[in-house]
């Protein structure tokens, strides 16, 4: 099964998504890590999912660009975890070797649509960053609506869309397995 599970900042996506990809383990378990650091944030929160993942079985890969490269290093029959879609674009977006990248939106769509069209088995988490009536400036505007544009390609191609707010989910597409908060 495919799943895309979004929702706010610290609202328990990724330890749900780390339950979900375990029901569906009948192979190696892979967990696909898209984060690249840029502050003690961002360390401590690598740091505490990667404890969080302790003797649960994932084998991890650090893959914050060219997110098909995993097509050449895993069994695809694996569950696959990649956390999360919201890092990889900004990885490819914002490389801290050259200035915005224009078409990184459509690169990560490419790569995405080959891991869902090769991969039965995985869950995908991405944040929900569309609320609020802010006005951003262009370049903020036009990641947002880059990543509206992965999440509606993911949503269409996964058999389940889920949305982790406030501890709860809500089912937008699919039948939600068995509660696992």
């Amino acid at each position: 099964m495919r799943i895309l599970i979004s929702g706010g900042c610290k609202n328990g996506k990724s330890t749900y998504a780390q339950e979900l990809a375990k029901q569906q383990k009948s192979g190696p378990l892979y967990y696909i890590a898209t984060m690249v650091p840029v502050d003690d944030e961002d360390a401590d929160r690598i740091k505490r999912h990667c404890q969080e993942r302790v003797g649960m079985g994932f084998t991890t890969i650090e893959m914050p660009r060219a997110i098909e490269s995993i097509l050449n290093i895993c069994d695809h029959n694996g569950s696959f975890l990649l956390d999360s879609l919201t890092a990889l674009l900004a990885n490819e977006m914002f490389s801290p070797c050259s200035d915005y990248d224009n078409n990184a939106c459509e690169r990560v769509s490419e790569g995405l649509t080959q891991i869902l069209h090769q991969i039965p088995k995985i869950v995908i988490v991405s944040d929900y960053i569309y609320g609020g009536a802010s006005q951003y400036d262009l370049l903020t505007e036009t990641y947002r609506k880059s990543l509206a544009h992965l999440d509606r390609l993911v949503a269409h191609c996964c058999d389940m869309v889920l949305e982790a707010t406030y501890t709860q989910i809500i089912t937008h597409k699919g039948s939600v397995p068995h509660a696992v908060f």
